[in-house]
């Protein structure tokens, strides 16, 4: 993996954490230089030009590979660093965090234990900020013998040469902002919600020798980050290019991750919604790594590279 310094131009890096094979970047992209959708709204300006592909993407295990995996669990933190795997080891792990009602921190994607189609992720019930730590820690995973762990726990399964991706989930609150640009009061209501959740979630990192990046579709989640660490962050993007572009600048953020259908010069890209932008040409002029939710085949890998992303974000460490 290569990492970059930021330019002068947007800002100093917080912390340098090494990503995919992005080639030369340029600077020069400012926040006016946007050009009307078709929807109505606008997008990221392009030259036409598509972005140089990428060799060997960042390989980023979703949820320690879902796919292969019992998700969020340290059997699955351990299985996608094993360098004797069914494919290629992770480059980072992507673990997701939310509250317990004890105020732990729990490695756990969804909002409740049971949730989903069929027999449900986990053979408890309960949304897991308004249940104690003993009762989410013993729910099973997906019929796997693997128990929730705290996301300490998780951290200690993966070795320390292999980065983290945490997602800033949920802080145990209805009341959020999701994936929308937010300024004044409101950005500044939001962090105070987030705040206390957030600090706790760097305690336990700044307890561990990894590389971490922090994610989230929440900016008020992201705004704490930054202020509360040196840790990169990267705004998980929605429906909205504009939205995750201008949370990326205000935040100096070193990554965005945005969904398949956002990349322009794949098969995946809706052009209905977002007309001429090219994000990952936009976000490589300002220094900024695309890593793409989710892969899923090795034939969404191979157009995603060819179209310059930067990471993969993967549900299977076979597809590159």
């Amino acid at each position: 993996m290569n990492g970059f310094p930021r330019s002068a131009a947007t800002g100093p890096c917080r912390r340098t954490l090494l990503f995919g094979t992005a080639g030369a970047l340029t600077v020069g992209v400012v926040a006016s230089n946007l050009t009307p959708v078709a929807d109505g709204g606008t997008g990221p300006a392009t030259d036409g030009s598509p972005p140089d592909p990428t060799g060997s993407p960042t390989l980023i295990a979703h949820r320690g590979f879902a796919g292969e995996n019992p998700e969020n669990t340290r059997a699955a933190a351990r299985d996608a660093t094993r360098s004797d795997g069914p494919g290629r080891r992770a480059d980072l792990v992507e673990v997701d965090a939310v509250p317990t009602a004890d105020g732990d921190v729990v490695a756990f994607h969804d909002d409740a234990l049971a949730g989903r189609d069929g027999p449900g992720l986990t053979d408890a019930e309960g949304v897991v900020w308004e249940t104690g730590t003993e009762a989410v820690t013993g729910a099973e995973v997906l019929h796997s013998g693997e128990t929730v762990p705290l996301l300490g726990d998780l951290l200690d399964a993966v070795p320390t040469d292999v980065g983290v991706n945490i997602e800033l989930k949920n802080p145990g609150s209805s009341a959020l902002r999701f994936a929308e640009k937010l300024s004044g009061d409101a950005l500044e209501t939001q962090k105070s919600i987030w705040r206390p959740f957030v600090e706790r979630v760097l305690d336990i990192a700044a307890d561990r020798d990894h590389e971490f990046l922090v994610s989230a579709f929440y900016e008020a989640a992201l705004a704490v980050t930054v202020d509360e660490s040196e840790h990169p962050v990267a705004p998980i993007l929605w429906r909205s290019i504009e939205d995750g572009i201008a949370i990326a600048r205000a935040h100096d953020a070193d990554a965005i991750h945005p969904p398949i259908e956002m990349i322009r010069g794949t098969p995946f890209f809706d052009e209905s919604r977002y007309g001429d932008a090219d994000l990952v040409d936009v976000a490589r002029a300002e220094g900024r790594d695309v890593n793409v939710w989710t892969a899923k085949s090795w034939h969404e890998a191979e157009r995603l590279a060819a179209a310059g992303v930067d990471g993969l974000i993967a549900d299977y460490s076979t597809l590159s």
